[in-house]
């Protein structure tokens, strides 16, 4: 969802941007985790022939700034560890998709129960332990 807000050529660019104006003000509490952060760093300053966005650092930096002053950063922990070896004993992940599993420990850590994301395919595996949906107006 940062990425699609970010990214004005993204079809759900819209959405993403008015999701994160509007629901905090409407009392919706938005969360984030460190992992988030930096996925989203490493894809805004990846070359766009990279399927990057091409930010530049600083601006890329600048906008995880704006964007922490929205959202409460949660704490990845040995309890988010943990919960993590847990959650791959129950649910098939490999690769790559394990960041996505560490996203769901931690907020299940934190008592989070649903992830916010434009990609509903990566997170659908994790249906029976938090509800996905996506951004909207």
């Amino acid at each position: 969802m940062l990425l699609a807000a970010t990214d004005e050529g993204r079809d759900d660019h819209e959405d993403a941007a008015a999701s994160l104006d509007a629901w905090p003000s409407s009392g919706v509490v938005l969360y984030t985790s460190g992992q988030i952060l930096r996925e989203y760093l490493a894809v805004a300053t990846r070359p766009v022939e990279r399927n990057g966005l091409g930010m530049a650092r600083p601006a890329a930096v600048a906008n995880v700034r704006a964007l922490r002053a929205r959202l409460h950063l949660l704490a990845e922990d040995e309890r988010v560890s943990e919960r993590l070896l847990a959650l791959l004993d129950a649910v098939e992940c490999t690769g790559t998709r394990v960041r996505d599993a560490n996203v769901v420990a931690t907020m299940l850590v934190h008592g989070v129960d649903t992830v916010v994301t434009s990609n509903i395919d990566d997170s659908t595996r994790f249906d029976d332990h938090v509800q996905v949906v996506t951004p909207r107006r």
